[in-house]
Parts: C-alpha cells; sequence; structure tokens
C-alpha cells in the first residue's frame, strides 16, 4: 500500500492535468460560470455550511467549531471559484489556514475523522448541484454541455482528492500528537464518565485521584488570543487561580478539549458554594482574553455531569457570534438558563424578539438605551427609585424613558405581557446584535 505522501502525490497530479486539458471554448464558459458563482459566494458558503452541519453529526456541537466550519467551506468554496474562474495550475495550491485550523480542531476534540471527511464530498455534491444549474441556464448544445460539466467535476474532484487527503494527514498528526501531550491524560476517562458509558464511578476515581462523593462545580474555560500553548496554560493556571480564590476543598480536575479550551470541575466536598461572577470577576487578576462559563453546584455523580451540562449551555449564550463579551457567565446568572434555550434556534428567537419589542429591537443607539432602562426597570421589581439608583440617573429620566418605552404607542409594546417584555429584553442583552434588526 502506498504511503499517504505517495498518495497526495498523485492527487497533485491529477490535479495539474484537469484545467489543461480543456478547450479555450470550454474555459471561456466555465470562466464565466465561476464569476457569477464568485457573486453567490457568501450565499453559497452559509448555505452549505448550514446542510454540512445538519446532516453530519458532531459538526454543530459548538459555535465555535461552527465558525471555523464556515471558515473553512468558505476557503474552499474561494479557491475552487479561483481555479475555475482563471484556469489556475492547481498543483501550486496550498490548502487554506481556515481548512487546516478546522481539521486540527476536530483532531483536538476527538471528533471522528469520518466526519471531516464527509463534509468534504457532501460540500463537492452540492457545490456541482450548483453548478449544473448553472450550466442548465445557459441553453448550450449538448456535447458542449457536456464538455463544460466534464471539464468543472474533472477540476472540482481532483481538488477534493487532493484536500482530503491533505486534512486527514494533518489530522491524524494531530490527533497523535494531541493524544500524548500534558495535561490531557484524564480526557478519555472524563468523556467516558459524562456520557454515562462507564460502569460506575471507580474506575474514574482511581484514575484521576478526584472525589465523586462531593459538590461540584464544572466550567469551561476559552481563550480568545493565539492558539499557542501559552495560550492553553493560562487557562490552566487562570482555572486554579478561581479554585484558590473560592477555597475549594482540593485542586481542580483539568482537561483540554483543543488548544483553546479547558473543561474543569472544582470540588467543594459538603459545601454549596455561592459564586457572583461579577465579584469572581472582579478579585481575579485581568486577562481579557480568557472567558469564563459557569454552572451550578451539584452533587455526586449526576452532579459533576448536570454541572458540566449547566456550563455548556453557558458557554453557548456566550459564544454566540457578535454577541457582547463577558469575562464570566453563570448558568446561575439571571436570564442566562433561558436564553440559553432560545439561542438553540437563533432564527425563530430573533422573529419572536422583533414581535415582541417592535422598534425597540432596532440596533440603534436611542433602542439600546429605552431596552437598557427598562431592563433595569424590570430587574428591581418595577421601582424607579432602584432603577436610578443603579443606573446612576435621575428618578424623572428613568420614568420617562420607561414611559417612553411603554407607552409610547411608536414602540409597539403596548398592551405586551410583562414577562414576554422582560425575557426579550434579556435576550437582547445576552445575544445583541445576533437578534436585533
Amino acid at each position: 500500500m502506498s504511503s499517504a505522501g505517495d498518495r497526495q502525490a498523485g492527487a497533485r497530479r491529477r490535479m495539474s492535468k484537469a484545467p489543461t486539458m480543456a478547450a479555450t471554448e470550454v474555459l471561456d464558459i466555465v470562466a464565466g460560470i465561476a464569476r457569477r458563482l464568485d457573486a453567490r459566494q457568501a450565499e453559497i458558503t452559509r448555505a452549505m455550511t448550514a446542510l454540512l452541519a445538519h446532516e453530519i453529526d458532531q459538526l454543530d456541537e459548538d459555535p465555535q467549531l461552527m465558525e471555523l466550519l464556515e471558515a473553512s467551506v468558505q476557503g474552499n468554496i474561494s479557491t475552487i471559484i479561483h481555479v475555475l474562474a482563471n484556469d489556475i495550475p492547481v498543483d501550486h495550491l496550498q490548502p487554506t489556514t481556515a481548512a487546516v485550523e478546522y481539521a486540527l480542531r476536530l483532531a483536538q476534540r476527538d471528533v471522528s475523522s469520518n466526519s471531516l471527511v464527509r463534509a468534504y464530498y457532501m460540500g463537492q455534491d452540492d457545490l456541482m448541484k450548483i453548478c449544473y444549474d448553472e450550466v442548465g441556464t445557459l441553453g448550450l448544445p449538448g456535447p458542449l454541455t457536456l464538455a463544460v460539466l466534464k471539464h468543472m467535476s474533472e477540476v472540482m474532484y481532483s481538488y477534493i482528492d487532493w484536500i482530503t487527503l491533505y486534512v486527514f494527514g494533518a489530522y491524524e498528526q494531530e490527533r497523535r500528537r494531541w493524544l500524548g501531550a500534558r495535561g490531557n491524560v484524564h480526557s478519555s476517562i472524563i468523556h467516558t464518565l459524562l456520557n454515562g458509558t462507564g460502569s460506575d464511578g471507580s474506575a474514574f476515581e482511581a484514575e484521576t485521584h478526584y472525589r465523586l462523593d462531593q459538590t461540584h462545580v464544572a466550567m469551561i474555560l476559552w481563550s480568545t488570543g493565539s492558539d499557542d500553548e501559552a495560550g492553553l496554560n493560562s487557562l490552566d493556571h487562570y482555572v486554579r487561580g478561581i479554585a484558590r480564590h473560592l477555597t475549594t476543598d482540593s485542586a481542580p480536575i483539568v482537561t483540554a478539549i483543543d488548544r483553546r479550551t479547558l473543561w474543569a470541575w472544582l470540588p467543594f466536598g459538603r459545601r454549596q458554594p455561592l459564586i457572583d461572577t461579577a465579584e469572581l470577576s472582579a478579585a481575579l487578576p485581568s486577562n481579557a482574553r480568557i472567558r469564563t462559563a459557569i454552572g451550578l453546584p451539584s452533587p455526586g455523580v449526576a452532579g459533576f455531569r448536570r454541572s458540566h451540562e449547566q456550563a455548556l449551555a453557558a458557554y453557548s449564550v456566550a459564544t454566540v457570534p457578535n454577541t457582547p463579551a463577558r469575562p464570566m457567565v453563570s448558568f446561575g446568572d439571571r436570564g442566562v438558563a433561558v436564553v440559553s434555550l432560545l439561542a438553540e434556534n437563533l432564527d425563530s428567537t430573533r422573529a419572536w424578539v422583533w414581535e415582541v419589542l417592535g422598534p425597540l429591537a432596532e440596533n440603534t443607539d436611542q433602542a439600546a438605551t429605552l431596552r437598557t432602562t427598562l431592563g433595569t426597570y424590570f430587574a428591581n421589581g418595577e421601582s424607579h427609585l432602584h432603577t436610578a439608583q443603579q443606573m446612576n440617573l435621575h428618578r424623572n429620566t428613568v420614568k420617562y424613558r420607561v414611559t417612553k418605552a411603554l407607552g409610547d404607542p411608536s414602540t409597539g409594546v403596548a398592551g405586551r405581557s410583562k414577562l414576554d417584555l422582560a425575557l426579550a429584553l434579556q435576550v437582547c442583552e445576552f445575544l445583541g446584535p445576533t437578534v436585533l434588526r
């Protein structure tokens, strides 16, 4: 059997032949189609990303992975269009950074390499269907139609043949390196416990020296900085700083999920700690690149899992693209639990927010001021005085804004349920421009 290097070399040879074998007329037609595809590139990328995330298991489990998936799809589509439009000798191409980074991140997350390869071939099929439609609109003679489609199919197949070998090789190399990296020893046994596939917790405790018959607080920490080892070490140092500040009964258990993400559990014995995210964030050394999602305290094996599920829910709220960045978000923070459920279907949630808030859902400074004041008003039991004190405003200013938001017919919220209004305002607070007009 040939080596991976030999297979990649063979794929490159096939790539180098595909564009040069076509007639000039065919190349001109293909270039025109490629230019039309380029004008639709953003639309094609979004649709293909959604298709892959929906059809292939494990590709839609994390908002950050979804961002990387979209970047990888965009990079590959852009490259293919560039080759088709300009008759590029594709044997000189290099994989896009996003495509390689996505493969590495899947390897670190232990997502099956089959999912990675399936995504490429499903994407190839989807793009070819679009090409069939484009060619069909041209009304070309039968033989010329076949020649155009044959050329496009050969280029696309050769590219996918090569790129899948390349990213699969990168995936396998990273998987071997990651499994041997310091600090990842417990990853497999932690996943086994979380998935409930182990018989009991005795093997976990023997391997990790972490007791399960106590109260746990799960945390997810991630870096918004560079993906280097120092960044991962900084996350580890930060979570241990949290443990010291909260005076845990023993050291936390920590495992790296990828180069930017740690999962951790803090042990509190029989105690039920009260964690104030604002106080905790203020007490720790400032690090703008580190963010933290926190679950609620919960006991035993079931609590180990449940607190982690809650941390994941808080993480899903904190990592929605283009949302306000908070250094810490807890599942116990006001509104986070409900917003995490609504964030699972952003299109539906966005439509509901617009229906409830009307013009208050517009992405303008004036609407933002009214939303903030009204949200604070509801959070303070509809007290003008307490709202004014919290916002450092005059009581009459608060009263004016609340009256304008609730009583002005132009806002469209008159008669709306206060519960709906308060929830919609919280959704806007957490998800920001993602749900605004």
